[in-house]
């Protein structure tokens, strides 16, 4: 019996739902990468958040991320953000979800390798969560982004919460959240 191609899903929350140019550059980043698709674009004015949703195989996804996240650090800057969700950054959370071919922990290895890779490319402070969370008060999202963007310099000043990868602050940008996790 062959193998299954190995597929991975994601579903990027960018604190971005109001600059059409921004949503564009975001979902071009996504279309871009051969091997990976953009399924679907929910955008909230309101909330000025927008949810990508994209899936394909692993090296794809991950390279469809990686390029939202350079755009977003680029286009987005979170001093200037109001919206009524909550957010703690410019990629506010980033989860990778298994379909088919891959295990969590592979997807774990993955999460840390662009962790790594957002904290000292970009500068962005990274916490891990979910299936990817360094500590168990690091598992639960709310945990993470309490006090959101707005609480993240007085967070940080508690050494239980420093971030995974980079620097403890960019004020541009404010912190992301990425982990493994399965379906919800």
């Amino acid at each position: 019996m062959p193998h299954p191609t190995p597929l991975v899903e994601c579903i990027i929350n960018v604190s971005e739902g109001r600059d059409a140019g921004t949503l564009a550059a975001l979902a071009g980043a996504i279309n871009g990468v051969p091997g990976c698709r953009l399924l679907h674009q929910d955008t909230g004015a309101g909330a000025h958040r927008t949810v990508f949703t994209f899936a394909g195989t692993p090296d794809a996804v991950f390279r469809a991320a990686h390029r939202v996240y350079q755009v977003a650090a680029d286009r987005i800057d979170m001093r200037q953000h109001r919206g009524a969700h909550p957010r703690i950054g410019a990629v506010d959370v980033c989860p990778f979800v298994p379909i088919s071919g891959i295990s969590m922990a592979d997807l774990v290895a993955r999460t840390q390798v662009l962790g790594e890779l957002l904290g000292q490319g970009l500068g962005i402070p990274v916490y891990l969560y979910e299936a990817s969370a360094s500590a168990p008060h690091r598992t639960n999202l709310a945990n993470i982004r309490r006090g959101e963007y707005e609480g993240l310099s007085e967070k940080v000043t508690d050494p239980a919460w420093l971030p995974d990868y980079g620097p403890a602050r960019n004020e541009r940008f404010g912190a992301t959240v990425l982990g493994a996790r399965p379906f919800l």
